[in-house]
């Protein structure tokens, strides 16, 4: 019996225990809000002024390689006194505070909702601010496209491709979602494709190259668009003297990038079809692989005229940064 007091002592301390570890756990709701849409939190009156001007020349400038104007994010203004409720549970949110004592740039992680990335940016004054946003604009970008990248790579995870043929043969991991189809598959390139209305498409396209055909020097930008113009004219199937190129009226812009820990250069353009009158944004990531001695190289493209392009090719930024490398 003495046995059995104690026995049921120790549960109980044990129960009491776990109880409070569960009360010590706060509860967040889940955040909400549409890709790419920051919740700005800001005073009306900063808002129409110099403060709100810098705010949407930062983060409604247009996004690099498309065709046509379309902002890095959408934005909507929300005055501090109603943000609360739902109000608080956006994914990325952007909140200035104005009058505290010190000049600077917070990031807060799941701070009203969860997953979620809130930069709170304060001054006392206004120069001060926007002196806080153009100094922090890159860090900040990042941190919002991340969170959205890790949100669409969430929702993409809810169904995915079967491309083990393709991974197997290029050595990589990659989430592709079931809508997308693979056109073209070879040993050493393969063509992935999904059907938006009638013509329109989103593409994907996946290969390796020796690590000397890409320079680390001037000519890099040089190298991947001529890497990239041979092989969408000998591997996409087209007509005699059809084929698609990069665009030479809107130059491309290269960025330095990670993805699975590697470093990796990042093309961003507008292609072209000689001989026909398509074209559309392109990103190609080419990923340094020294263990293999190549760069695995992923490529997306996108032909939707009439309709923005943002969001597709948003999509296959998320893809190809689910890439990790056997």
């Amino acid at each position: 019996m003495k046995v059995f007091y104690t026995v049921l002592c120790c549960f109980l301390l044990l129960s009491c225990g776990e109880e409070n570890k569960k009360g010590d756990q706060r509860y967040l709701p889940d955040s909400n809000g549409n890709l790419n849409n920051i919740s700005v939190v800001v005073d009306n009156q900063l808002w129409e002024g110099s403060v709100g001007e810098e705010i949407r020349t930062i983060f409604a400038a247009p996004l690099e390689g498309l065709p046509q104007d379309e902002p890095l994010f959408s934005m909507r203004q929300i005055p501090p006194e109603v943000f609360t409720g739902f109000a608080a549970y956006s994914r990325i949110v952007l909140k200035i505070e104005k009058g505290t004592d010190e000049a600077s740039a917070r990031i807060a992680e799941d701070a009203f909702a969860k997953p979620q990335t809130v930069v709170i940016v304060s001054g006392k004054t206004n120069a001060e601010i926007i002196d806080v946003l153009k100094a922090n604009e890159d860090k900040i970008i990042d941190a919002f496209n991340k969170e959205e990248v890790k949100e669409k790579q969430r929702r993409i995870n809810k169904s995915l491709l079967d491309d083990n043929a393709m991974e197997t043969k290029l050595g990589f991991t990659i989430d592709i979602p079931s809508a997308y189809k693979i056109g073209k598959s070879t040993d050493d390139f393969f063509w992935v494709r999904k059907s938006l209305s009638n013509t329109k498409t989103m593409d994907l396209m996946f290969y390796e190259v020796p690590l000397e055909t890409i320079s680390k020097e001037d000519s890099t930008i040089v190298d991947i668009i001529k890497m990239r113009d041979e092989v969408t004219k000998t591997k996409i199937p087209g007509e005699d003297d059809i084929y698609m190129t990069v665009e030479d009226a809107y130059a491309p812009s290269l960025f330095e990038t990670i993805i699975d820990n590697k470093p990796a250069y990042e093309v961003r353009g507008v292609w072209e079809v000689k001989g026909a009158y398509m074209a559309g944004p392109f990103v190609t990531y080419a990923i340094e692989d020294k263990i293999n001695n190549r760069y695995l190289i992923a490529d997306g493209y996108v032909y939707a005229p009439s309709l923005q392009k943002r969001e597709y090719i948003f999509e296959l930024e998320a893809i190809i940064k689910s890439i990790e490398i056997k």
